[in-house]
């Protein structure tokens, strides 16, 4: 299996077994060592200021934390000669987010979301990410850094 068939692999496993992600509706749609895709569409069970129905700030942390922790992964993997899916199962169950920076730019409003990253640094142990967050119209709503434990 090549790299782009493993990041197929995960990404399609992720997706059908990431029981908090489904409930916000969260899909993998972009997975590579380079930069990954998180997207969503608006549903009102996602609002967290009723008055003005934007995005509950937990969501976009959440929509965040899965782009860094995705493209995180995908460093590990990109790392990896030939390896079995339990050898990837393996090294990916060590996975977990150390610290999340959110920021947020402005109110949490659209129809479609993509929440992006990319890898700032990817050590042996640990990985740094950037991530950011836009709607359809390309507002950009807020931008994050993440540290994942990778090892």
């Amino acid at each position: 299996m090549n790299k782009e068939q493993r990041f197929q692999k995960v990404a399609e496993l992720w997706n059908a077994n990431m029981p908090f992600n489904q409930l916000l509706g969260f899909e993998i749609s972009r997975f590579d060592d380079t930069r990954s895709e998180i997207s969503f569409h608006w549903h009102d069970k996602l609002i967290g200021n009723p008055m003005q129905k934007i995005l509950h700030g937990g969501v976009t942390a959440a929509a965040l934390d899965l782009a860094g922790g995705v493209v995180a992964a995908a460093s590990i993997i990109a790392n990896m000669e030939e390896a079995s899916a339990q050898v990837i199962q393996e090294n990916l169950s060590k996975l977990g987010t150390i610290d999340l920076r959110t920021d947020f730019l402005r109110p949490g409003r659209g129809e479609h979301f993509v929440a992006s990253a990319h890898i700032i640094r990817s050590g042996s142990k640990v990985a740094v990410a950037r991530m950011e967050l836009h709607n359809e119209k390309n507002d950009h709503i807020a931008f994050g850094t993440g540290t994942y434990m990778v090892s």
